[in-house]
């Protein structure tokens, strides 16, 4: 009897394990979808994401055009002289353009030491190797080191000598740094 409690345990994590992420994954996407469709309502469901979507995509075409960059680079110069609107607005486009577009900040994987003789490593990504703008010596270096099970982290400037180079896809580290160092950086995976 015991061994059988044991299997049926063990056969209800194995699907917890399974059926979790998926169903968890799903509704996250649906959410997802409902709040974006419902931007721009219509009756037909699909409709308001797909407005949405052709209409970000008209305006990357029209951005990229050579008509429009003086028109980008004035509305650009207006937004950095607000001095709140500056501020927020610089953030999120910095931020944005750290994970998509042509300037990505985050595709330096390195481990970090934040002490120097401390046999204590961190994974992280070095987001700056010049920080004479700041007025920081060049011997140091930014480092983000992302939080697990978040989207947050923090930022440390560190000796550069403290960084080492990691061959490792940027993908797969943050991946293993959000998960806790519990996700596999190889594409199979397995359960138990």
């Amino acid at each position: 009897m015991k061994n059988v409690i044991q299997i049926i345990v063990k056969y209800f994590i194995r699907g917890v394990i399974f059926l979790v992420p998926v169903v968890a994954t799903v509704y996250v996407i649906f959410k997802a979808f409902i709040y974006i469709d419902g931007i721009i309502p219509y009756e037909i469901p699909g409709l308001g994401l797909l407005t949405l979507f052709a209409t970000l995509t008209i305006f990357g075409v029209l951005a990229s055009t050579v008509l429009a960059q003086p028109l980008i680079f004035w509305g650009n110069q207006l937004l950095k002289t607000s001095p709140l609107i500056k501020t927020i607005y610089s953030s999120i486009r910095d931020l944005l353009s750290a994970f998509v577009g042509n300037q990505k900040r985050f595709d330096k994987p390195v481990l970090v030491k934040l002490v120097k003789n401390s046999s204590v490593e961190k994974f992280g990504f070095l987001t700056s190797d010049d920080l004479s703008e700041l007025g920081v010596s060049k011997d140091k270096v930014a480092v983000y080191l992302p939080h697990s099970y978040a989207f947050s982290g923090n930022l440390y400037i560190v000796p550069a000598e403290n960084i080492t180079p990691i061959d490792a896809s940027a993908a797969d580290v943050m991946k293993f740094i959000v998960s806790g160092g519990v996700s596999s950086v190889n594409d199979t995976e397995k359960l138990d």
